[in-house]
């Protein structure tokens, strides 16, 4: 029950920094950060990267593990065209949903090499948190749930990333230790592949303050890429900045612009891993809008 627990929590906290985030795409609420970081008015509606996770949870409250094809099932059942998901998702989850085996719609993505995408990632934070004490198995179960619709290397050590912070997260959490910033990034660091994903950790690691914003999205990207390689390293750092203060890490995350919901989804959902739910504040959580509650039935996507 912890391990379920744990995912919900970290749900709470990735859905919320995904529609704060996707608030500031209206150019009246970017006016907002240079005005003393006011909360955009409600309700804050989420995007596909809340959607999709929503399915992840389901599946593991269903089953305790990632299996791929009930997961594209429900991927593709629950596909919302304005949710705001990316291009060649709208294509993939259509073929699979026209009932296309979800293995030869993703091999075939981007002539053959396999989207490298930040979906995988945005999702991978509950996952992280529901493996959060087998890291191996974790590194396993993230790897199965992003191969269901991102078969590129780079978007697949994203997704094993960002499950690898929550899963520290949760762990310092436990035992009541806020680890300073390059120890967290060096956790992560240490289980990754060899990937661009994990090079710029490695450099993300290495830059402990920085001075502007402008500096860490040359060094680091913020997402303008839709990219696993270009979102996830940034995301994490802003973990590592402010692992204890959800409110700050969002102010933070949202600052660098770019992909803002994905990149708050991440970081949220991996934020939320450490403070807990008494640590999301109640003001940010009032604002979003009410999740649907089919992700926590039991019964699988027919």
């Amino acid at each position: 029950m912890k391990s379920l627990e744990r995912a919900l929590t970290s749900l709470e906290g990735l859905s919320i920094g995904d529609a704060f985030g996707q608030c500031f795409f209206q150019t009246e609420n970017q006016l907002l950060l240079a005005e003393g970081k006011q909360l955009p008015d409600a309700p804050w509606y989420f995007t596909d990267d809340t959607e999709m996770t929503l399915s992840i949870v389901h599946v593991l409250r269903s089953h305790g593990e990632i299996d791929q094809d009930i997961l594209a099932k429900s991927f593709a059942k629950h596909y919302s065209y304005d949710r705001a998901y990316g291009p060649s998702m709208h294509r993939v989850l259509a073929r699979i949903d026209a009932g296309e085996a979800w293995q030869e719609v993703v091999a075939s993505a981007f002539e053959g090499q396999g989207s490298y995408g930040n979906g995988a990632a945005m999702r991978a934070a509950p996952l992280g948190a529901y493996f959060a004490d087998d890291l191996y198995l974790l590194m396993r179960q993230a790897s199965l749930s992003a191969e269901v619709t991102h078969g590129h290397p780079e978007g697949i050590a994203g997704a094993v990333a960002v499950a690898l912070a929550a899963a520290h997260a949760c762990l310092y959490s436990d035992v009541g230790i806020r680890p300073k910033h390059t120890e967290f990034l060096g956790k992560i660091i240490d289980l990754l592949p060899q990937s661009e994903v994990r090079s710029k950790l490695v450099r993300a690691q290495s830059i402990a303050t920085a001075g502007s914003m402008d500096f860490l999205v040359y060094v680091l990207g913020n997402g303008n890429h839709m990219s696993a390689q270009d979102t996830v390293p940034l995301a994490l750092w802003c973990c590592g900045q402010a692992l204890e203060d959800f409110e700050k890490t969002m102010w933070l995350t949202v600052s660098a612009g770019g992909d803002r919901d994905t990149l708050c989804a991440i970081a949220g959902g991996v934020v939320a891993s450490f403070v807990g739910d008494k640590g999301i504040p109640d003001s940010w959580r009032a604002r979003r809008e009410a999740l649907p509650d089919w992700y926590l039935e039991s019964r699988d996507v027919n």
